[in-house]
């Protein structure tokens, strides 16, 4: 399956944001959650998945993370509340 997702990760509610791009979102998850790479998400204990989009073309999953990475927190806090209000950590409903 080819196209891409943008997604947010965090340390906890209102905590640390992060926002990535990715070919699978699964994996990606997984990878923040382990903490295999060092960086700003392993510093900051940034496990829970928040957030996710799906887009059909790479390309514009690109284009839509360099977009909201320039956003003000609070237009990012927006989105993760109007697709996940209690900010549930998305990882746990991927493999349903």
């Amino acid at each position: 399956m080819k196209g891409g997702w943008v997604y947010m990760v965090t340390n906890k509610r209102n905590g640390t944001l992060y926002t990535g791009v990715t070919s699978d979102i699964a994996r990606r998850a997984w990878e923040h959650r382990d903490g295999l790479y060092p960086g700003f998400t392993k510093r900051y204990g940034l496990k829970r998945l928040v957030y996710m989009e799906r887009h059909e073309e790479i390309s514009d999953a690109i284009a839509r993370e360099t977009r909201i990475k320039k956003w003000p927190r609070a237009w990012k806090i927006r989105l993760i509340h109007a697709a996940n209000p209690d900010w549930d950590d998305l990882y746990e409903t991927l493999n349903q």
